[in-house]
């Protein structure tokens, strides 16, 4: 009887199975690694902007309130960015001739705004309020990073879907007392998860099902 396949066919089809099965999980690996990586999440990326303006100076060094400049964050949904004024209220008086804030004073001359480059964006679909996450307790630091400690300005967080229910789910362990909502050095109490749980029931915050609901982002 004629042989219809060579000696060899059963291992080569063997390997060829094991190669496309070895091939479709390194692309999910290296698909993975790009989704997660810098170059897509803009983690730890400081875009170019108009000033090379310094939270690291501002925040930390010169200990300036993030309520000076984002005056918004309590009220309103936006942080929101300090019109130019509240940037001369300083520098109109020193560092008056630095050629690094001629934009800022060209700003200011012309009452044009500066074109600051967004860094922490979400997509247009997600509905974010900051004023409510301040009043119930949830620092500028735990979605934003030590951003006192940035020279340059970039992303903490990648912002992803499965990063925000992880708060949502359970918020006692992110939970801080009013006054320290604006401690960039804030570290959780060594009793945190029930003083979480405590802060949770003054500040009303709804249980872990109502905040996992599509409308409360999806709107």
């Amino acid at each position: 009887m004629r042989q219809l396949f060579a000696p060899g066919a059963d291992a080569v089809l063997r390997l060829c199975i094991f190669a496309t099965i070895g091939g479709v999980f390194i692309a999910a690996l290296v698909v993975g690694g790009v989704a997660r990586s810098s170059y897509v999440t803009g983690v730890g990326i400081a875009p170019e902007q108009p000033v090379p303006f310094s939270h690291k100076h501002h925040a930390g060094e010169l200990g300036l309130d993030c309520r000076y400049c984002h005056q918004g964050v309590e009220t309103t949904a936006s942080a929101g960015l300090p019109p130019i004024h509240t940037c001369m209220t300083c520098h109109s008086q020193i560092w008056t001739g630095a050629p690094m804030l001629a934009p800022v004073r060209d700003s200011y001359a012309t009452d044009t705004p500066l074109h600051w480059v967004r860094v922490n964006r979400l997509p247009d679909y997600v509905y974010f309020n900051h004023s409510i996450h301040i009043a119930k307790g949830v620092g500028c630091t735990t979605c934003h990073g030590n951003i006192d400690g940035m020279q340059l300005t970039s992303r903490a967080n990648a912002f992803e879907m499965s990063w925000c229910l992880t708060c949502h789910r359970n918020p006692a362990p992110f939970l801080r007392q009013p006054d320290q909502v604006f401690d960039m050095h804030w570290k959780p109490a060594t009793d945190q998860a029930a003083l979480g749980a405590r802060l949770a029931i003054e500040n009303h915050i709804r249980s872990p099902v109502a905040l996992t609901d599509c409308s409360i982002c999806h709107r």
